[in-house]
């Protein structure tokens, strides 16, 4: 059993071979999580879930689309109700180039984990340089009701016990990979396997031996190799747990 719990199968990196690759991700992965950014990719994402069986999606806004759609949560909740829709997501905060203003990336990160609890769905997190403020949120908003991934996992060991305190996962990506990824390999040691899940983030973030070119979902084993040699266990134990995990997670048929 093997699961990419975060990939973007509609981009336009995809649109001269996406079939192919679907094929490819079909022969390797037990369930693949395509994840919306905006409202147009969260409706090709919803597309490519309904069109193959072992897809499924996410819809959220972006914290790069916060000021352009923050008056488009309706939508958000209007495609939630699509059939296979499991996470509001990728949603989060992005200071990097603090592009739009803070202030709009907030209130669409709030808004959109409000409507999660309101529904009973888990969110997929973006926290690109902004560990504390996302953390001081979902602290502010956080009930029982709430869960959900840190995707792409960019914050030290220590962050992650106050993380799991709230009943949320972690996802390690192609990064874990990389010769100088020393603090995420730290994080793949000490992370608990019981709360881990593997994505590759395609296209992006491509895992070695690939680094440099396109990503793809079936290039997730790489990041469970390289968990497994890292924590000293086998591939395959890697590869059921963190599928369990996001089964548990997303609601995943078993």
């Amino acid at each position: 059993m093997l699961i990419d719990s975060h990939a973007h199968l509609e981009d336009e990196k995809y649109e001269s071979d996406r079939e192919k690759v679907i094929e490819e991700c079909k022969r390797d992965l037990t369930f693949l999580i395509n994840v919306g950014s905006n409202i147009l990719t969260s409706k090709k994402s919803i597309e490519l879930a309904q069109n193959y069986d072992f897809i499924y999606a996410t819809v959220g806004i972006h914290p790069h689309d916060a000021k352009k759609e923050i008056d488009k949560i309706d939508e958000i909740e209007k495609l939630v109700l699509e059939k296979k829709v499991v996470a509001i997501g990728e949603i989060g905060l992005d200071y990097y180039y603090d592009d739009p203003p803070r202030d709009f990336q907030i209130q669409a990160f709030v808004k959109q984990i409000q409507l999660a609890k309101k529904l009973k769905l888990p969110i997929v997190i973006h926290d690109r340089d902004a560990h504390q403020d996302i953390l001081a949120i979902l602290k502010k908003e956080w009930t029982k009701d709430l869960k959900g991934v840190f995707h792409s996992y960019s914050g030290d060991a220590q962050m992650i016990k106050e993380i799991i305190e709230m009943n949320f996962y972690i996802s390690l990506s192609g990064t874990v990979t990389f010769k100088n990824a020393k603090k995420v390999r730290e994080v793949a040691k000490e992370a608990p396997l019981e709360w881990l899940l593997i994505e590759t983030d395609s296209p992006y973030l491509t895992p070695e031996p690939y680094r440099g070119k396109r990503n793809k979902p079936c290039y997730v084993k790489f990041v469970a190799q390289k968990i497994a040699e890292i924590k000293e266990i086998s591939y395959e134990e890697v590869c059921e747990r963190t599928s369990q995990n996001a089964i548990r997670l997303f609601n995943l048929p078993s």
